[in-house]
């Protein structure tokens, strides 16, 4: 089997448009537009050579006003266009399970946004099975919000703080000194058990540092407990037939390490890009390398930071030339994402919107796949292009 895949997903990067973004009071989100709306001189030229802004006009309408001064340096026939999600919820395992050819149709459970948000007996069972006298929070939150608001209790009480979001989850912050790190990771593999019959998408771990309120910060050691695929995926079937599927970052947890023949620990735009370079410069043929590239949503889209968002976009697109030396004849890239984050939005949550599809590579035929009806186009280009048999869900543009 000649030539890899590499996918590289860029968290929340969506380009607005979604046809039903009225039915999760999103309409008019626009994370790109945005973003170039608010932030004159959004440098991004390689993206943009792609075919990245024609795409997200197409897709919403809209024209994206980004910097011409420069041109972009990736001088490879390229495939561009915009995917609609079908999955019912708008969260990050949603998203990537869909690409990877599963969409979650029936859509997540949901924890209640108001005190209490945990039903009494799960907490009931957490507390007793994780040995901890009791719990904070309890209610939906901003995560960096709650740590400043209950920290300096958490650290006196050591009782850990629980918090949930507008996504399908339970998400646990504690101190990583006072708390310790493993002994967080053990309670969320606990809370993991209980919140199953409820259909959760995801434990979050969330610790932190610091020592008193306002002056508390989360580390990069956020760990993620999804829930199993409930049929089969992309990296599935690539390891099934043989192939080796690499996944950097949060990739790992996202498909609760499953379908994965190579797990590599990244966090950071510049720890990722640095791993996915060294990864494509030393995968064999048919292998898959898959990257999430989780800054977009956890640091700016989250926390409604515009320049942030912006400036990060910069910067992935600056390091987008240096994956061309390594590519060989029959590889292909995919650059995508997973929903949208707009950080001009109300609130703190993700938006619906349509996400790119950018494919480039040396024996690309150059052409605009316009409007794609799921994410899962991509599950059936891979498959396609390794061979392998096709899902039930989406079309090849291949």
């Amino acid at each position: 089997m000649k030539g890899r895949v590499i996918i590289l997903m860029m968290d929340s990067f969506g380009i607005g448009g979604a046809p039903d973004a009225r039915a999760y009071a999103n309409e008019g989100a626009n994370t790109l537009g945005h973003i170039a709306e608010n932030y004159p001189g959004l440098k991004i030229p390689n993206m943009k050579k792609l075919g990245l802004c024609q795409a997200a006009f197409e897709a919403s309408g809209c024209l994206v006003k980004v910097d011409e001064s420069e041109q972009g340096k990736i001088n490879l026939p390229c495939k561009f266009g915009h995917a609609k999600e079908i999955s019912k919820d708008k969260d990050t395992v949603s998203g990537h399970w869909e690409m990877a050819g599963l969409p979650n149709l029936d859509g997540w459970g949901h924890f209640k946004p108001d005190y209490p948000s945990f039903p009494k007996e799960v907490i009931e069972n957490i507390c007793r099975d994780g040995k901890i006298d009791g719990i904070l929070g309890n209610k939906a939150a901003s995560g960096t919000v709650i740590i400043q608001e209950l920290g300096e209790e958490h650290i006196q009480s050591g009782k850990p703080i629980f918090y949930t979001s507008a996504d399908s989850n339970m998400q646990i912050a504690a101190h990583e000194k006072y708390f310790g790190l493993q002994r967080l990771y053990a309670l969320c593999e606990v809370a993991y058990r209980y919140v199953q019959p409820y259909h959760i998408g995801r434990i979050i771990a969330r610790p932190f540092v610091g020592e008193k309120n306002g002056e508390f910060v989360r580390t990069k050691n956020r760990k993620d407990y999804a829930a199993l695929p409930f049929g089969e995926t992309l990296l599935d079937k690539v390891k099934q037939a043989g192939g080796n599927v690499i996944a950097v970052g949060a990739i790992n947890d996202i498909y609760a390490h499953r379908g994965i023949t190579k797990p590599v620990h990244a966090a950071g735009l510049e720890d990722l890009w640095n791993a996915t370079l060294k990864e494509v410069q030393e995968a064999p043929d048919f292998s898959l390398v898959f990257t999430n590239f989780e800054d977009f949503d956890m640091y700016y889209g989250h926390r409604r930071n515009v320049v942030g968002y912006a400036e990060a976009l910069e910067y992935f697109d600056q390091r987008l030339p240096e994956l061309v030396p390594f590519l060989q004849d029959e590889d292909i890239v995919i650059l995508t994402a997973d929903h949208g984050n707009d950080p001009t939005w109300e609130g703190t949550d993700h938006t619906r919107e349509q996400v790119p599809i950018l494919m480039f590579g040396k024996r690309v035929v150059a052409e605009n796949i316009g409007q794609r009806d799921t994410f899962a186009d991509i599950a059936q280009t891979v498959a396609s292009y390794f061979k392998l048999s096709l899902f039930n869900y989406g079309k090849s543009f291949l």
